[in-house]
């Protein structure tokens, strides 16, 4: 198999966008734009990537990290300019260069692998990825000969009438044998409106050169929407968020109701789980076998045990266990790991802490910096005060233990094993094992205040 490299276009300033971010660190279901395209084009099996950075170059090598080398385009001369840029990373090595544009996060594995295959058999020395469009304003168009074969590729802009009415389009995308690339951008000039060095004009000089210039159309439109502004942001947000629920439902989870389900990219579900609507999948998320993901729920960055029920709750950066359960509008903050079979309820937010197994906190209690044993119950309103104003100290409550309702826990403090806590109570000292904990006022009767209440009155 020939050496294959890719060189990706992340120079663009995107000024269309309006925004402080890098045009292509927008995320597409929560990953980078530039993200999407490294990653699928990796299935090409590929021996470099080059990345062609611009202004904010630093945003995208901290986000690529090892999976590119990097080269920088100080001035936006056009496309052609910007892959010469790579000519010091690849200039004299053999094989096929794939050249693809960072803005284009749709693009399949599938749909670049089939181009660089067909490129290799083909014996070409260029291959474009067109399209058909229906409307192909703004796009480059494909000039084919009447025997079919790819003669040029003009630009909207330097369209004449009839180039302008084809509708096959130019992808931005192409493969290249790697040394007639380099050597062809020596010959490319910018004599055209925008006085810029356009990489289509590669394919005209080739075929000036009598070398084989060939085409693989896509399949699907879809997949060669370049993003420029908001509006193709959201339109490739849609686009990709079909494309990962379809996925998932091949793979055998349920969804009501597709439209409103949300599930970035990285998202990992076991099958017959049931995600209701309204729910929002983010980051690294794992969720486990015959889990019910309920109405609006909000799971970020956490691992999701099997047969897990989260009803209408927030989950950040958590670990629920097998048989566990939470919600309604509760939340786990980060850290947090709940252990098999606990029963988070109602309003209860829970950050910090490891729950033991079978242990329930039923409804409207803070659990903050603490570690839990197994089979406690945490009665209503009870509040771990972990905080001092200045540092946060741990609270530990051992196995078996009984917490009445309204109950305050003075970090830091232990509560061992066995023990019972009587309602109302706050407790600052440790409650040693086997013991009832009582820390509140005895009740005090007033008899007859009311009347003497009226009489002052």
């Amino acid at each position: 198999m020939n050496n294959r490299y890719a060189v990706v276009l992340a120079a663009g300033q995107g000024t269309r966008m309006k925004s402080k971010l890098y045009k292509v660190m927008h995320p597409v279901m929560g990953k980078p734009m530039v993200g999407h395209v490294v990653d699928q084009a990796q299935a090409v099996n590929l021996d470099q990537v080059v990345t062609v950075t611009g202004v904010g170059a630093e945003t995208v090598q901290e986000y690529l990290g090892e999976k590119s080398s990097y080269v920088l385009q100080e001035e936006q001369l056009g496309t052609a300019h910007a892959v010469k840029q790579a000519a010091s990373e690849l200039k004299d090595k053999e094989g096929t260069t794939l050249v693809i544009c960072g803005d284009t996060p749709l693009l399949t594995a599938d749909t670049l692998k089939g181009l660089v295959e067909f490129h290799e058999k083909e014996g070409a020395k260029a291959t474009v990825l067109t399209a058909h469009a229906n409307n192909p304003f703004g796009y480059g168009r494909v000039i084919r000969s009447e025997e079919g074969a790819v003669t040029k590729i003009v630009e909207q802009k330097d369209a004449s009438e009839a180039e302008a009415a084809v509708q096959e389009i130019n992808t931005g995308t192409y493969c290249f044998d790697n040394k007639a690339l380099f050597e062809t951008l020596e010959k490319v000039k910018n004599e055209n409106v925008q006085g810029e060095y356009y990489l289509p004009d590669v394919i005209e000089i080739l075929k000036n050169q009598s070398e084989l210039v060939a085409a693989f159309q896509l399949d699907n439109m879809d997949e060669a929407l370049g993003v420029n502004d908001r509006v193709a942001l959201a339109q490739a947000n849609k686009v990709m968020k079909e494309r990962i629920n379809e996925q998932h439902m091949r793979n055998g989870v349920t969804m009501i109701d597709p439209a409103n389900t949300y599930i970035e990219s990285d998202v990992v579900i076991g099958q017959d789980t049931l995600v209701e609507p309204g729910v929002y999948l983010k980051g690294s998320t794992t969720i486990g076998e015959d889990c019910t993901i309920g109405a609006h729920s909000v799971i970020v960055d956490s691992t999701i045990g099997n047969g897990v029920n989260v009803t209408s709750s927030m989950i950040e950066e958590s670990i629920m266990g097998d048989y566990s359960d939470i919600g309604p509008s509760s939340h786990l903050r980060p850290q947090t790991v709940l252990k098999e079979s606990v029963h988070i309820g109602n309003f209860v937010e829970v950050k910090k802490a490891t729950i033991g197994k079978k242990t329930k906190i039923g409804h409207l209690t803070y659990v903050g910096d603490a570690e839990l044993g197994e089979d406690i119950n945490i009665g209503c309103g009870t509040v771990f005060v972990n905080y001092d104003g200045k540092n946060k100290h741990k609270i530990t409550v051992g196995d078996n233990s009984f917490i009445g309702c309204n109950t305050n826990l003075i970090a830091p403090v232990t509560v061992e094993k066995n023990t019972y806590i009587a309602a109302g109570s706050t407790i600052t000292d440790t409650v040693p094992e086997n013991s009832l904990a009582i820390a509140r006022a005895r009740q005090t009767i007033k008899e007859d205040y009311i009347n003497k209440m009226s009489i002052k009155d």
